[in-house]
């Protein structure tokens, strides 16, 4: 299986910018298409985005549509998140995850999937 590990997580004013990584070892990172979500406090965990493993499919969830990009370097084994125009309700912590399968990680997440990272905190001021 593969590890996973998110980074790049921290405070920032509503407006600006933060830039997320997720490092994953073990097994071959090309092989898996990979998501990000996040839980904010109170709150279930929510899909944000979504890569496939060729980097040529991408999805969004409505509410970071034209603000956060994902992208994956396969040669660095690592998954981004750029998060532009960042808000106080961005506020949460944001999670990668890695599946063999691209419908899971859009449709079916919350039952199937199984590789997580640990999570790394966002925090958006007002």
């Amino acid at each position: 299986q593969v590890q996973l590990v998110e980074s790049g997580g921290g405070l920032v004013q509503a407006g600006g910018s933060l830039r997320l990584s997720c490092a994953a070892s073990g097994r071959t990172f090309s092989n898996y298409e990979m998501g990000w979500f996040r839980q904010a406090p109170g709150k279930e965990r929510e899909f944000v985005a979504a890569i496939s493993w060729t980097g040529g499919r991408t999805d969004y969830a409505a509410s970071v549509k034209g603000r956060f990009t994902i992208s994956r370097d396969n040669a660095k084994n690592t998954l981004y998140l750029q998060m532009n125009s960042l808000k106080p309700e961005d506020t949460a912590v944001y999670y990668c995850a890695a599946h063999m399968s691209y419908s899971t990680m859009i449709i079916n997440w919350r039952t199937s999937l199984e590789l997580w990272g640990k999570g790394t905190l966002v925090t958006v001021s007002s």
